[in-house]
């Protein structure tokens, strides 16, 4: 690992740096990058900013008080009210972004185009180690820019962008961000603050902190769903109920989710110097979480009934550089880099450390921005991941791993006005390598490598100034992850006995999008739909086995189908002063169904949210109705999802205008108390989403 590290760090002083999420800002000494954020309409989640317009995919940008109205303790919840976005809901603790019915090993949760390096993608009761609370901006980005960041976008990239890697010096003494917020239906408490402070013209250095507390979810009805109610209370009413084990109690739990109550904290320091023809700049941070991961109740004889908590600590230090060429072929040289050192333990109900999560990881890109020729623009790079995976304990379900990555990319972009068209390209060569223990299967032992191909090509029409229709095919390849091929054992956090196999081959796609997008005076349109056919796609399969008290869920790999469409738009009722009345809704539907088994599990249904809004200097507010569809697709014992309807109503306070950045946001969410469960959610039938919440939260940037 110590060879990875010193190979990537002399990468990075080649040049300077990536996720082109520096371009957000100017490199001078302007306050206008602290002041005043990019509009959504300008994606940066590539290697140069680029019009969302522009783009063969669909796309959602979150920012500003939008982006403060949805945070949650997590980037999966976060994000949930997002067009094409679930989540996987495993408690209000962790939850991850589902993108298109796609999740895990699929989408690739990055902070600043760098992966947040934790154990998120390995189980759904694992949070990332990303804090919101500390966002500035997140993008959610699918489609041939996708692949730029690793064949395991293949469902998508979520980029969280954050300044603690300051990417420009402010004309003032300081700078500072806070943010403080009350929840009530977790009794949740959080503040986060970050400052900025120009040492020179060139040369500013960066802190930020954040800590959040919360209690066991309020929750509006049981704990356990309709069918799980029913088969406890036959169990008890068949005399099967023990001193351990109340299988009536458990049926009658409600208004409040066990083991689910949290405390999280944060510090970064960073420092970057920044001039006109380049800049560099490093930080250190640090994440540390304990929280509780909902009971999976027992309601039959046999089964497992755990409170585990989760220990969670991550270390780590990134770095960003940006040099211009002054001209010729390249434009721009970037790079980036992130180094960090993670664990967490599973807790056991008396505090025992019941099963330890080690994981060490690295990942740097460096990527050649072309100079604009005529028509033509572009960018090319390389990117390394290293990751040194160990999971050690009674419940160790996955042997000792060593990952190791390396990806050549393009991205080729042609405008001719009216016409443009763009190319994309990755080669990846993984190889993974597993050392069983002495109390693991042999057959878990050994190496496996991949070459991964994956290519994508569209291009759009302007049918007028102001509305483009576009479309992009694609063929992508995934190598499978250490999970997929080695794991072999109970799983306390999911509660799953889980079985990997190391004889899966890589899994590919063929994809087809078509977008149309338009905007004009006072209203604004998007839409996307896209079908993707897979083979050797990688699935968990519950047989309906029991073994260490656990069901069993074997991976496997069949062709798959899945096909969908997200639209969304907003349109300007009235004006009123200096009063904007606003309407805007979306819909999201995907279908997915493995080949010879029947649908996919865990498949997000139809949804369809519609809000009503007026923004004037200093005041807003918004109402907004979010229904989901019964979800009847189910995959072997996979439990329906009943339909829901959630009401959310928000007041914005801007006491002084937006001359004094200074707003108060006061939410109700889910106004009449429904009992809701997201189907995309392993843990939906012991785990209901927040009951009634009244949300307070102040924010200042000064």
């Amino acid at each position: 690992m110590l060879r990875l590290l010193l190979v990537s760090t002399s990468l990075l002083g080649l040049s300077a740096p990536a996720a082109a999420a520096e371009e957000v800002a100017t490199n001078t000494a302007d306050a206008t990058g602290y002041h005043a954020a990019p509009s959504v309409d300008i994606v940066v989640t590539a290697p140069y900013q680029r019009d969302r317009a522009d783009l063969l995919s669909g796309v959602a940008v979150l920012q500003g008080e939008e982006l403060t109205r949805s945070l949650r303790p997590t980037i999966g919840e976060t994000l949930a009210r997002t067009p094409g976005v679930s989540a996987t809901s495993f408690g209000p603790n962790a939850s991850r972004p589902v993108l298109r019915g796609l999740a895990g090993e699929r989408v690739r949760v990055l902070t600043d185009g760098i992966g947040s390096i934790d154990v998120s993608n390995t189980s759904v009761d694992h949070a990332v180690a990303i804090n919101p609370l500390l966002a500035d901006r997140i993008e959610v980005l699918r489609g041939p820019a996708a692949l730029l960041y690793g064949s395991a976008a293949i469902g998508g990239v979520v980029n969280v962008l954050d300044k603690r890697i300051p990417r420009a010096v402010p004309d003032e003494p300081f700078h500072a961000d806070v943010i403080a917020g009350f929840g009530s239906a977790a009794t949740e408490r959080s503040v986060s603050g970050a400052v900025d402070v120009p040492v020179s013209r060139t040369i500013v250095v960066h802190a930020d902190g954040s800590y959040l507390k919360s209690d066991d979810l309020r929750i509006g009805g049981p704990v356990l769903s309709r069918p799980l109610r029913a088969e406890a209370l036959a169990s008890d009413a068949a005399g099967l109920s023990t001193d351990e084990v109340d299988f009536g109690a458990n049926a009658r739990l409600r208004g409040r989710l066990p083991n689910s109550a949290s405390e999280t904290w944060t510090a970064g320091v960073g420092a970057a110097i920044v001039t006109d023809t380049g800049n560099f700049g490093l930080s250190y941070s640090h994440y540390d979480s304990l929280y509780g991961v909902p009971v999976r109740f027992a309601t039959a004889p046999g089964q497992e009934q755990e409170a585990p908590r989760l220990d969670l600590k991550q270390n780590r230090i990134d770095a960003r550089a940006e040099v211009k060429t002054g001209g010729g072929f390249l434009d721009t040289i970037r790079a980036r880099f992130g180094y960090a050192n993670y664990r967490h333990f599973e807790l056991e109900e008396d505090g025992a450390i019941g099963t330890a999560f080690y994981n060490k990881g690295l990942e740097g890109r460096v990527e050649f921005v072309q100079t604009q020729r005529g028509v033509w623009k572009g960018a090319s790079g390389v990117q390394y991941l290293a990751r040194d995976f160990n999971v050690v304990g009674d419940e160790a379900f996955l042997p000792r791993n060593q990952t190791e990555q390396i990806g050549l990319f393009t991205l080729q972009q042609f405008d001719f006005g009216r016409f443009k068209a763009e190319a994309g390209g990755r080669f990846e060569h993984s190889a993974l390598e597993a050392q069983a223990g002495v109390d693991q299967p042999q057959f878990l032992r050994g190496k496996r490598t991949f070459d991964a191909w994956s290519v994508s090509g569209g291009a759009s029409y302007g049918l007028s100034d102001m509305w483009r229709l576009g479309v992009n095919l694609s063929r992508t390849e995934r190598a499978p992850s250490a999970e997929e091929l080695f794991a072999n054992g109970p799983h306390a956090g999911t509660e799953a006995f889980e079985i990997g196999d190391p004889d899966f081959a890589k899994e590919r796609a063929y994809g087809v999008e078509a977008v149309l997008r338009g905007r004009g005076d006072g209203y604004t349109f998007e839409a996307s739909a896209y079908h993707n056919w897979f083979s050797n796609f990688i699935y968990d399969d519950r047989t309906g086995a029991i073994e260490d008290g656990l069901p069993v869920f074997q991976a496997r790999q069949a062709d798959a189908r899945y096909y969908g469409f997200e639209v969304q738009g907003s349109l300007d009722l009235a004006r009123i002063g200096d009063t904007v009345v606003t309407a805007d809704g979306l819909a999201d539907y995907v279908h997915a169904n493995i080949r010879s088994v029947g649908p996919a599990p865990r498949i997000p249904p139809l949804r369809l949210l519609g809000g009503l809004g007026a923004e004037g200097r200093k005041l807003g507010g918004r109402v907004e109705v979010e229904w989901n569809d019964r979800q009847d697709r189910t995959a072997a014992f996979e439990t329906e999802t009943g339909s829901f309807t959630l009401v959310n109503a928000s007041l914005n306070i801007r006491p002084w205008g937006d001359e004094r950045p200074l707003s108060f946001i006061v939410s109700a969410n889910n106004i009449f108390d429904v009992n809701a469960r997201r189907h995309a959610s392993f843990a939906k039938d012991f785990a209901p989403l927040a009951g009634r919440d009244i949300r307070v939260t102040a924010r200042a940037s000064f």
